[in-house]
Formats: C-alpha cells, structure tokens, sequence
C-alpha cells in the first residue's frame, strides 16, 4: 500500500491487515511465487509462516539429501529477495529434527499437538465428587 502526503510518497514496508482482502491476497501472492515448491510437497505455507522440508530418499547418501534440502531453501530465499519480501531471521529455525509450525508439532513423518497445549487435559486431576463436575 502506498499514499501521497504533504510529505510526498508514503509507502509501507509491512502488510497493514487492516485493509480488506489482503490476507487473502497476500496468501494469494506467496502461493504464486512458490507454487513449484508448495507442488512438490517441499514447501507448506500459510500467510507468513513458512516450513520447508524434505526427507531423505531411499538409497540417498546424507550428504546428497543435505545439498538438496540447501538448494530448496535458497531457491525459496532467492524468490523472496526478487519480490522485495523479507524474513525475520530471529523467527527462522534452520535444520531442525522437529518443528511447531501452527500450533501443532511435527517430528518423524508424524503430526502431534504441542506438549503445552494439551497440558491441562494431560494433567487433569480425577473427579471425587459430584460437585466437581
């Protein structure tokens, strides 16, 4: 979004949500700019959260897999770059055996709910008595 003012050109380096439609167009733009990667299955993303992943393949030697996954990321990086978006390198984890993405975690091939949300359920004390319920 850009507006003129008495002070000329005003232009926002950040996305205002407040404006109609542009979550929805902003998903819009991420998903054009990556469509390769989100086809593949290399890469899942939802506004502003980004995971990249990979598994290593049958017969593949680790180091392979390792140039391969750096190849994905840096394609990803250079998309980003050449439309003037930028991650915020204090939210980004990079190999990572396990990651939270959206409030569920992921680890070996598996989906799980984070420890801390389902804390309360997993420590919930037995009732005693009618008055409890």
């Amino acid at each position: 979004m850009a507006f003129t003012t008495n002070k000329g050109l005003f232009k926002l380096t950040v996305m205002f949500f407040g404006l109609i439609n542009s979550p929805a167009t902003f998903q819009s733009m991420i998903n054009t700019l990556s469509h390769t990667q989100i086809a593949s299955g290399e890469l899942t993303v939802y506004m502003d959260n980004m995971a990249m992943h990979t598994s290593q393949k049958e017969g593949e030697m680790e180091e392979e897999h390792l140039k391969q996954h750096r190849k994905i990321v840096n394609e990803v990086l250079a998309s980003l770059k050449e439309n003037d978006l930028y991650l915020n390198i204090d939210k980004c984890e990079f190999k990572q055996p396990h990651i939270n993405f959206l409030r569920v975690c992921i680890e070996n091939n598996q989906l799980k709910m984070e420890d801390a949300k389902i804390k309360k359920v997993r420590d919930w004390m037995p009732l005693r008595n009618l008055k409890e319920v």
